[in-house]
């Protein structure tokens, strides 16, 4: 007898709904065919030893699974489910009252017939809906994942026997529906993190500020101690709130990576992964033979901040280079390509020297000559040209760490952001792919960062007598634009170019002596 499961298999951040096939006839032997991989294989053992633990028999007679569309590669254990199910109505162990072919169900069985937890819940109850799928099968702790789906009902199963019963109409399990929705807004812009715990640091708050109004890149130098992971930390807490289509899709990606917790349903705050200097190139962009996002994915929406920059294997470092521009990740192999979502900013730090003390007011470097400078040319020069604003952090002093003062909130600085990402929506409505000025093409910035005669004049001067690479140049008409935006100005001014000139300081000819 042939009998028809649901299932589906994920490529990239997306599912693909994948047909059961069940036949039960006369012969030997277990056979699953359609590309399923290792874990696929091994199933029979699983289901088995499952069956019998949840009172049923595995058919001693030559049973075939078919996992359609056969030309697509499965991988993962989360096919048992719908593959045990199969396997009982093809050999009439069971008198489903509900039909199969309306669900979609998945979950890795344990061999004592419990359920196990999935990846890429939801994704796949996307896929469900808008393939027209009545429900969705899956285990308890993904429910609330996949419950942010609308019109579509999700079952929560613990058990191989409790899904039976399900669909014998034994028991009735209420399809879970929370207003994940309004949980989300509640919880916005809930961060532990808060700059107003931050003693100090004004320009380094102003030039933080800057950067999340314009969507700029960051790389921030100065000595151990100074507080530079300490601000990066905050930056998210500063930026604008997501909106649900962004929730959506940085859920969907840490829900394909395996990343969302158990008690996650929506990810409501931004981003912030802080990837060690020994990352590997596939673990920072992604991939492996069934590709998987890497930290830069899992980032999108939010903040990736790589710490001791220098650190980094060169090779790693210039695998940003293609996401900072496209702002998407593609991962390409043999039989397939695959696109990752990446728009995120990055905020680097670094010491100034490999003993971190170069230029401090008080310790001395001891590094020798020409040290500071191969220091410094650990980083590429097209990476660096990726980065807008650099920024030197010094040490607090005691006086600043012990002042009673009152220092802004994040939400205050929030509140200007948004209202320069405004200015900034209103500026791109007509741009393709261009959400704010840091996105902004060569081409753009001659229409929108217009300065004045005056502004050309000490634009100029800057780059002859403080050395500024020609890099700089659209860098600091970007940062400039931002700068205007956030002090309500329609008009580049003096003084907003003069602060842009001040925070391309790696570009100065002999900063490192």
């Amino acid at each position: 007898m042939l009998s028809k499961t649901f299932g589906s298999a994920i490529h990239g951040v997306s599912a693909t709904t994948v047909t059961v096939e069940v036949n039960v006839i006369q012969g030997m032997k277990f056979f699953v065919v359609g590309l399923g991989d290792s874990a696929v294989k091994e199933s029979e053992h699983r289901i088995e030893s499952a069956l019998k633990s949840s009172g049923f028999y595995m058919p001693r007679v030559k049973t075939v699974v078919n996992l359609a569309p056969a030309d697509m590669r499965k991988e993962g254990s989360h096919y048992d489910l719908p593959i045990a199910m199969g396997v009982l109505n093809s050999s009439g162990q069971i008198l489903p009252t509900k039909n199969l072919e309306e669900y979609v169900m998945m979950g890795e069985l344990s061999l004592d017939g419990t359920i196990r937890p999935i990846k890429g819940a939801l994704p796949i109850a996307i896929e469900a809906r808008n393939k027209g799928f009545k429900g969705f099968l899956l285990p308890v702790e993904n429910a609330d994942e996949a419950a942010i789906v609308n019109k579509l009902e999700v079952i929560p199963v613990t058990s191989l026997k409790e899904a039976v019963e399900f669909f014998e109409g034994k028991i009735e399990i209420e399809p879970l529906e929370k207003d994940t929705r309004a949980l989300f807004f509640d919880q916005l812009n809930n961060y532990a993190e808060d700059f107003s715990h931050v003693q100090g640091q004004e320009n380094i708050k102003r030039a933080l500020e800057i950067a999340a109004a314009g969507g700029h890149n960051v790389i921030m130098i100065g000595p151990p101690g100074a507080g530079k992971t300490m601000l990066a930390k905050r930056l998210p807490s500063i930026l604008p709130p997501l909106s649900l289509p962004e929730a959506l899709e940085t859920t969907k990606i840490h829900s394909v990576a395996g990343k969302l917790g158990k008690t996650s349903a929506l990810i409501s705050t931004r981003p912030f992964r802080a990837p060690h200097h020994t990352i590997s190139d596939v673990a920072l962009v992604g991939g492996g033979s069934n590709p998987q996002p890497g930290e830069i994915s899992l980032s999108h929406n939010g903040v990736l901040f790589l710490d001791e920059l220098p650190e980094f294997k060169r090779t790693v470092l210039e695998v940003m280079r293609q996401p900072l521009e496209e702002r998407k990740v593609v991962v390409s192999r043999a039989k397939v390509s695959v696109d990752f979502p990446a728009n995120f900013m990055l905020i680097a730090s670094m010491n100034p020297c490999p003993c971190g003390y170069y230029n401090h007011p008080e310790k001395e470097c001891v590094c020798g000559p020409g040290v500071v400078q191969r220091y410094l040319n650990k980083i590429s020069g097209p990476l660096l040209d990726r980065i807008d604003l650099h920024v030197e952090v010094t040490p607090v002093s005691f006086d600043a760490m012990t002042a009673n003062l009152h220092n802004e909130s994040s939400e205050q600085i929030r509140e200007r952001v948004i209202k320069a990402r405004e200015v900034q929506t209103e500026r791109f409505k007509d741009a393709e792919g261009v959400y704010n000025n840091a996105m902004m093409p060569s081409q753009m910035v001659k229409e929108v960062c217009k300065i004045t005669e005056g502004g050309k004049a000490l634009l100029k001067t800057a780059m002859e007598r403080l050395g500024l690479s020609a890099r700089a140049y659209d860098r600091i008409l970007k940062v400039s634009r931002t700068i205007a935006d956030l002090a309500g100005s329609d008009d580049i001014k003096i003084e907003h170019l003069a602060e842009a000139i001040q925070y391309r300081s790696l570009d100065r000819d002999g900063w490192a002596g």
